[in-house]
């Protein structure tokens, strides 16, 4: 029986003989004995030999060299993760022990400090979108995007489809789709003009039977959108507007409660998340106070014990683990809590001066780089690119991949090829330029992109 366990589990054959007692079976197989034996693997798994832990670790080491380390290599690549510079007072606060294990917050009593964690991250996300109502929780970014789309039909009588702008987030819209197919809600997309929504396109697609109207700022072309424009739309027409936006640009951009969003979303990597190839990650979700008590998730409030004294509680928590499954607002099950309070202190050590000055040396960066690329003579304008950070050019010979491959050999990782999400955006690179860049690593970057495109 001892082939079923591995040298690191400590049971001894004793130990696992009484536990097989305990439970009234005599055998493993008998344990096992539900499992029907065509589904059971045959065999011996195809595994190389055992070696010695210096060895394991020593290869362990090797394959882990093969991967690219951001704080090794230059990246120019945005498309919704990006590379700020995150302060080392975040990485301590969290790797305290108590946050190490941070979950759900069941037991108000002893989960104080969690739930004070969760309570100060919404108040600064309240601040920063200027909407009243933020909640925990939330996957990603794309599903909090979906979520809000649900939600926006759910909170209208009579209505059965969402408008997305297509210059949201490709994968978004993807996931967007696929919560709405199960609901039989219809997904219809507003095009683009010079890299930013359609107002026609969308006034065409809105209807009395429109829940909600969908769009990204900045978009996923790094284009700062007239949000105001599509607010006023959306509520004409008695749909609300679902804003997507990029938390860490708020400090300079109008906020969603300033053009009139019901509903604020987005990605919170860049709230001192590390990239991390991708995830984990947060969504966030804010709203305004009439939908409060349809928002998926978790909101934690502010109270006094009986000795007067500040506490915090789980004032709302409409989801299927605490409600019958039926009536739950949604059935995300669980807590960002880490991340979020990874945010939380990012917020509260760089403040509205910090994330201000992040922004500006963004912006001054990107278009430092932008007009390097013009000047190389190898890329063309697409849009007219009024962008804080990320911005499209079009290569006049090689393809995107080509150049990627031939940045990246040379350690330095580039945009993203628009031509794989937008057939008419072929040889197209959505190129992202945050604060760490230098102009010594711009200058770098131009000189080989250049370089990769004169080739013959």
């Amino acid at each position: 029986m001892g082939d079923y366990f591995n040298r690191y589990i400590p049971n001894t054959p004793d130990d696992e003989r009484r536990m097989l007692k305990r439970i009234g079976v005599a055998s493993f197989e008998e344990l096992i004995a539900d499992i029907p034996q065509d589904v059971r693997f045959k065999g011996k798994l195809d595994l190389p030999k055992a070696v010695d832990e210096q060895s394991l670790k020593r290869h362990i080491s090797a394959l882990a060299s093969g991967n690219i380390n951001c704080e090794d290599v230059a990246c120019f690549l945005g498309a919704g993760i990006y590379d700020h510079f995150i302060p080392a007072a975040v990485y301590d606060i969290i790797s305290r022990s108590e946050f190490y294990t941070a979950y759900t917050p069941y037991q108000p009593e002893i989960s104080q400090g969690t739930l004070q964690a969760i309570f100060e991250y919404q108040t600064f996300l309240s601040r920063l979108t200027d909407m009243p109502v933020v909640n925990a929780s939330m996957y990603d970014g794309a599903s909090a995007l979906a979520e809000a789309a649900l939600l926006t039909v759910t909170a209208g009588k009579k209505k059965s489809n969402v408008v997305v702008s297509k210059t949201v987030h490709p994968e978004y819209r993807e996931t967007l789709k696929t919560y709405c197919r199960a609901r039989g809600i219809e997904v219809r997309e507003a095009g683009y003009k010079d890299g930013v929504t359609d107002i026609d396109s969308v006034a065409s697609l809105v209807d009395e039977a429109t829940a909600s109207v969908i769009a990204q700022n900045p978009n996923f072309f790094g284009q700062i959108e007239d949000m105001s424009s599509l607010s006023g739309l959306a509520h004409e027409k008695n749909a609300l507007l679902v804003a997507c936006v990029d938390p860490i640009t708020l400090a300079v951009l109008k906020t969603p409660g300033e053009y009139g969003a019901d509903i604020a979303v987005g990605e919170g990597q860049t709230l001192g998340i590390d990239m991390s190839f991708g995830g984990p990650h947060f969504g966030f979700f804010a709203s305004t106070e009439a939908l409060m008590r349809k928002i998926p998730g978790r909101i934690v409030g502010e109270t006094v014990d009986k000795d007067g004294e500040r506490g915090f509680v789980l004032t709302l928590q409409t989801r299927e683990q605490h409600i019958r499954r039926e009536k739950a607002s949604s059935n995300i099950c669980s807590n960002q809590g880490l991340c979020v309070l990874t945010a939380a202190a990012y917020m509260s050590l760089m403040g509205k001066k910090g994330l201000t000055e992040v922004n500006e040396h963004c912006a001054a960066t990107s278009h430092y780089l932008y007009d390097k690329l013009l000047e190389s003579k190898s890329f063309q304008p697409v849009f007219s690119n009024n962008f804080i950070k990320e911005f499209v050019v079009r290569s006049k010979h090689r393809s995107i991949e080509h150049i990627n491959t031939s940045l990246f050999d040379y350690g330095v990782i580039g945009g993203l090829d628009l031509g794989k999400y937008y057939p008419e955006l072929e040889r197209c690179w959505l190129v992202a330029a945050t604060e760490k860049r230098t102009a010594d690593e711009i200058d770098i970057f131009v000189k080989e992109a250049s370089r990769v495109c004169s080739e013959d």
